[in-house]
């Protein structure tokens, strides 16, 4: 397949949640082969529908708008998520679910795509037994077995770690066949892309851009910043020729037939006015406020004697001596696998020998596969259940600051997209007022925009701080009092 020829378009395509929910409007655009394209919009616009969609998992009102070139063209998805049936699967089955028929050197064939994306398994081990980062490769080499002519990327740098990060960029740098890739880590972004489809989540429209990712950015915001002028320019013409047709008409005579032309001037300068693409809106600054300790609490919101971890394929236990009191904050560091998300798992539990909470402590978790969250609830209900108090002015002016509308509010957990689950925590914990903050990965899924503002939130959490995150920038803007490194224990 040259390089010249479309591999897949959409031809004024439309797409519906039910009648009320519109995420396509007659939306078009096409991809050429061996391009390298990021897929972007606010949280909840629609990326990932739209890759449902280009796989047929969806279907849209007129299936005939979208093609692929050639027909047999091959599509691979790397998910953001194991599927809950695939969890109990050891590593072979799991890779075998990807082919109708299993082919005779699958394990040869695991085995090379597991080096592409550098990571080594067992494949007699179930696929839940992995981490958070493991997950992620594992799910790109489930593309990758494929060979696909198309490779569809949902959050791929959710839960690598930095060397994760640079070894499937310097991957995707050298594949040679068509990319479409959603990410929130803009420098992850801008390293391979040459193009970017955007979902304007205002007008259900897609916009195509070409060229890298910060030179896209660039350019919307000075298209943008252009139509604002003419815009400007235009509605004073307008205010002028219609104050001056005002003035002609009460004059009378045949100055009437000037105003008329004045007003049809008008007329048409208002049809010259464009519709200004709106910008990503960013959520407000919010704070965690921290819950009120009874006077007689001991200062200690969490005690650590020991850790437990990974180490050669068998669990360690390691002596640490660490208390984190009120204003502590502590990272969580170490490579993928050595345990940091099975460790804020068993805290949160209580079930993390050598390790004690404070007394009456309220712990708020921010889990990276959003565990916590029942997704039968309803948005609303998750808060709501949350809230010592309950009122509904002050959950819904919450939830409004981290970008949640009535219409999200009202659905289902499980019909809200990763980014939205993401913001949906984030208000949970403000509500929840927590002494201890337990942070795995709270960068997933979420849009940079917002990154600032949640970093200076965790900055000024009055109480007691673990996160773990693998983005440098992000952890820079946060007060780190102690670091602990499972990695070098």
């Amino acid at each position: 397949m040259g390089n010249d020829n479309v591999v897949l378009r959409f031809s004024d395509v439309t797409f519906l949640y039910g009648e009320h929910r519109p995420i396509l409007d007659e939306a078009s655009f096409s991809v050429r082969n061996g391009s390298k394209i990021a897929l972007m919009g606010q949280n909840g616009a629609g990326k990932t529908t739209l890759f449902k969609l280009i796989t047929g998992e969806l279907q849209p009102r007129h299936r005939r708008g979208i093609f692929t070139t050639p027909k047999e063209t091959t599509i691979g998805v790397a998910k953001q998520v194991v599927a809950p049936e695939h969890k109990d699967l050891t590593v072979r089955e799991f890779f075998a679910t990807t082919f109708a028929q299993v082919p005779y050197n699958l394990d040869k064939r695991i085995a090379t795509v597991q080096d592409a994306v550098n990571l080594k398994t067992d494949l007699k081990k179930k696929v839940q037994a992995y981490s958070g980062g493991e997950l992620a490769r594992l799910l790109l080499a489930y593309a990758l077995i494929q060979d696909p002519d198309l490779l569809l990327l949902d959050e791929p740098t959710n839960n690598l770690d930095q060397e994760g990060i640079d070894h499937l960029t310097g991957f995707l740098m050298m594949y040679e066949k068509t990319v479409l890739v959603i990410s929130h880590d803009a420098e992850f972004l801008n390293a391979f892309t040459d193009g970017v489809l955007y979902l304007d989540v205002h007008t259900q429209k897609v916009e195509q851009y070409q060229g890298n990712y910060w030179n896209v950015v660039e350019e919307i915001a000075e298209r943008t910043s252009r139509e604002r002028m003419q815009n400007a320019r235009a509605e004073m013409e307008i205010r002028k020729k219609k104050e001056q047709a005002e003035v002609f008409a009460h004059k009378g005579g045949k100055l009437r037939s000037v105003a008329k032309r004045m007003r049809e001037a008008a007329e048409e300068a208002e049809e010259s006015i464009v519709e200004v693409r709106r910008e990503d809106r960013t959520i407000r600054e919010f704070t965690i406020p921290m819950q009120e300790f009874p006077y007689d609490f001991n200062g200690k919101i969490l005690d650590i004697t020991q850790v437990g971890i990974m180490k050669d394929g068998k669990h360690v236990t390691k002596e640490l001596n660490l208390t984190l009191r009120k204003g502590t904050h502590a990272l969580l560091a170490g490579p993928n696998g050595i345990g940091k998300s099975t460790l804020l798992q068993r805290i949160t539990n209580d079930t993390a020998e050598g390790i004690t909470i404070g007394k009456d402590v309220r712990v708020g978790y921010y889990s990276q596969d959003f565990a916590t969250l029942d997704y039968g609830q309803t948005a609303y209900a998750c808060l709501e259940e949350v809230m010592e108090k309950k009122d509904e002015h002050i959950l819904r002016a919450t939830a409004a600051g981290f970008l949640l509308d009535g219409k999200a509010l009202g659905n289902r957990i499980s019909h809200l997209s990763e980014g939205q689950k993401g913001l949906l925590v984030f208000a949970h914990l403000v509500l929840m007022k927590p002494g201890l903050l337990l942070l795995d990965e709270p960068t997933n899924h979420i849009n940079f925009r917002h990154l600032s503002t949640i970093a200076k939130a965790i900055d000024e959490f009055g109480g007691a701080v673990l996160i773990v995150s693998h983005i440098p920038d992000f952890v820079a803007q946060i007060r780190i009092d102690a670091t602990i490194d499972l990695g070098k224990l």
